[in-house]
């Protein structure tokens, strides 16, 4: 198998787990329902990456980890969606006027292992 079998193959594996998780969870990442939260998609994808990241660093990567990779990559092509499609939180920031309020609040529901998280 040559590098470039390679690379699209394990970009295939990406694209299958994306479009499957996306049909299973009806694109709950990038359209989320904001009951329980009102974070845009582009944060609750960042907060997704910060616990795929923690995840690997506490079991480290081994066998029982291999999935995390695959999410990890997957949620990375997410954020690059949610960015394209007006997400951006820095620009959306930037287009508001200043505010003196510099409190913040969001809260995450983690489901691990899958697309469902409500961020």
């Amino acid at each position: 198998m040559t590098r470039r079998d390679q690379i699209v193959a394990a970009t295939n594996k990406v694209q299958e787990l994306l479009l499957e998780k996306n049909d299973a969870y009806g694109d709950s990442v990038l359209s989320p329902l904001n009951i329980f939260s009102s974070a845009s998609a582009e944060h609750g994808i960042r907060t997704r990456i910060d616990d795929k990241l923690k995840r690997i660093k506490n079991a480290g990567l081994n066998d029982h980890t291999e999935d995390t990779l695959l999410d990890l990559v997957g949620y990375l092509v997410l954020l690059i969606i949610a960015r394209d499609e007006g997400h951006d939180i820095p620009n959306h920031i930037r287009q508001k006027p200043a505010s003196t309020d510099n409190s913040t609040s969001s809260s995450t529901t983690h489901k691990r292992g899958s697309f469902t998280y409500n961020g």
